[in-house]
């Protein structure tokens, strides 16, 4: 069974940064591409960043471009999403998914429980 592990939300300061990580068992990670997708509050979840499994290569909402970096080591089983100069609207849970590198959610086949990230201004 796959499972999907995040950690690394909490509080922070607008212009700050926070590191996630999602921890991954059940398969073969390293041919298992990768996404990141966050949910507002009353708002519905969106797509934030993906890396594929072929080449590494990645994809980045236009909200997080240039702020948010995708990565992963195949070492350790986890993707991670860095998020730099973090504002107010980027307040939500974060969900990382397996299965696909699309912006489109129904596309991936596991997901992570979330973790809250909260910004202040």
């Amino acid at each position: 069974q796959v499972q999907l592990v995040e950690s690394g939300g909490g509080l922070a300061q607008a212009g700050g940064s926070l590191r996630l990580s999602c921890a991954v068992s059940g398969r073969t990670f390293s041919t298992y591409s990768m996404g990141w997708f966050r949910r507002a509050p009353g708002k519905e979840r969106e797509f934030v960043a993906a890396i594929s499994w072929i080449g590494g290569r990645t994809y980045y909402a236009d909200s997080v471009k240039g702020r948010f970096s995708v990565s992963r080591d195949n070492a350790k089983n986890t993707v991670y999403l860095q998020m730099n100069n973090l504002k107010p609207e980027d307040t939500a849970v974060y969900y990382c998914a397996g299965g696909s590198s699309s912006t489109v959610a129904s596309s991936y086949d596991y997901w992570g429980q979330g973790t809250q990230v909260t910004v202040s201004s």
